[in-house]
């Protein structure tokens, strides 16, 4: 294995990302403080509690995670899809660099990405609404999870498309209204019977479902369920990740 290639590449990821720093890092800090301000501070006042916990605290784990899902698939699908466009992946493609340890530097660099975004929404949850992770290890493990699955899925994408605008239609026709209806805002136990079942064909409830548990200690699905249809999901993206990347799929003619 080629260590010092994959985590060239995820050092030059990360790179990347702190040089479009106002793009990429401060754009989600800001929108979540916000929707904090916004939904947490404002209307939360008249939400007396969610889960046994205030509608604020409880708000702060969802927030964190949409901003997961939103930059690991981002970093991963435009750095793929700008190497292609601009042939500056033939490099890698003819260093001494497996596929897998392509893939794996790409994702690592987005994972780094999002780990950073994600502690500083944490710390500002903490200052705001003074609240913070009860399990670490679950804080982090679903994290990684999560960022991995949607790092994988934007190498996908990042392969598939032809222009820029691709790139967006999973996220505006998929993540985003999946996100926004998985319990990021409300819980499952306020909805109504017929759209509380819907939930459960609704990938993106499982990720929010679980990563709030790390904080509140409550989740509406056994936690065990949520960890095993994450894993799989993760798996999955990268088994067809690799699989495209071993066969060059348009990344070589």
């Amino acid at each position: 294995m080629n260590s010092v290639a994959m985590f060239t590449l995820m050092k030059r990821e990360m790179v990347r990302s702190l040089k479009i720093i106002n793009q990429v890092i401060w754009p989600p800090v800001i929108t979540t403080l916000l929707y904090v301000s916004i939904f947490g501070l404002a209307l939360g006042t008249r939400i007396k509690s969610v889960q046994g916990v205030s509608y604020a605290e409880f708000l702060i784990p969802g927030l964190i995670m949409l901003q997961v899902i939103d930059s690991s698939y981002g970093e991963c699908s435009s750095s793929v899809f700008q190497g292609r466009f601009m042939n500056s992946i033939q490099e890698m493609l003819i260093a001494p660099m497996s596929a897998g340890e392509m893939v794996f530097g790409y994702i690592l660099g987005s994972l780094a990405r999002a780990v950073l975004i994600a502690n500083m929404i944490m710390a500002l949850g903490f200052f705001l609404v003074h609240t913070l992770p009860s399990n670490w290890p679950l804080y982090f493990g679903v994290m990684t999870m999560v960022s991995i699955l949607f790092s994988a899925l934007g190498l996908i994408f990042g392969l598939m498309a032809e222009k820029f605008d691709h790139l967006a239609v999973l996220t505006t026709f998929a993540i985003t209204p999946l996100v926004f209806v998985g319990g990021v805002f409300t819980s499952a136990q306020q909805l109504p019977p017929p759209l509380r079942h819907a939930e459960l064909a609704n990938p993106m409830f499982y990720t929010i479902d679980a990563f709030r548990y790390s904080y509140t200690g409550q989740s509406y699905l056994p936690l065990w369920l949520s960890v095993t249809a994450i894993a799989a999901l993760m798996l999955l993206a990268m088994g067809i990740a690799l699989r495209m990347a071993l066969a060059g799929y348009k990344l070589r003619t």
